[in-house]
């Protein structure tokens, strides 16, 4: 991934946080067709070594059966986004050039790929996955509330997928290249769109302003 170094991020913590409040994940994979994707929420796992990404692929899904075992797995994190009008610059009154943009926050993380197909494995899996996001409700479901049998049959039909993270690149684009009454007015662009994307983005592009 191209990053700029003022778009760069490479803090653990913030890293580690984006991909659990964004763990809808884009596996990229290379296989004897080409390169595959599929989506699908993943967990991270804290490891000394960089960590691991845990989560299951449907059976029927071919890209399982395809991965080249040399070649390494990218998962893509996407996070907050939004469109960037030039209106919002002060500098489009001094001088007129500028352009429209687009401010997001990206994770990748790289590594080799196995393929878990044991039943204890997959079963805490799903169990994790329904843990952590369930976790907000005030009557979580449990994988205990459905029965045990229907449980088991759905188990047969996932594989699950382990990426042992080497790499893990963070690109945050949220205006830190722009002098900053620009990035001001993006601000307080963004604040008057008041939608909870717009409202997203303008708390992070706040977080780049000087102290």
């Amino acid at each position: 991934m191209y990053i700029p170094a003022s778009f760069a991020e490479t803090r653990p913590e913030i890293l580690e946080a984006a991909m659990a409040s964004h763990p809808l994940a884009t596996l990229v994979t290379a296989g004897s067709g080409g390169l595959e994707a599929s989506h699908l929420p993943l967990l991270y796992y804290p490891a000394e070594s960089g960590g691991v990404l845990c989560g299951h692929l449907a059976r029927a899904n071919p890209q399982w059966r395809d991965i080249r075992p040399e070649s390494e797995a990218l998962a893509i994190f996407s996070g907050p986004q939004h469109y960037v009008s030039p209106a919002w610059y002060p500098s489009k009154q001094e001088h007129g050039k500028v352009v429209p943009t687009w401010n997001y926050v990206v994770v990748h993380a790289h590594g080799p790929l196995r393929i878990r197909t044991e039943p204890e494995w997959l079963l805490e899996n799903v169990r994790a996955l329904s843990d952590t996001h369930e976790s907000s409700r005030e009557m979580p479901w449990q994988v205990a509330d459905a029965p045990p049998e229907f449980i088991a049959n759905l188990l047969k039909a996932i594989v699950g997928i382990e990426l042992t993270i080497t790499r893990l690149e963070g690109k945050w684009k949220v205006s830190q290249n722009r002098p900053l009454s620009d990035r001001e007015g993006v601000i307080h662009g963004l604040q008057a769109l008041d939608s909870p994307e717009a409202l997203e983005m303008a708390e992070l592009v706040k977080a780049t302003l000087p102290k």
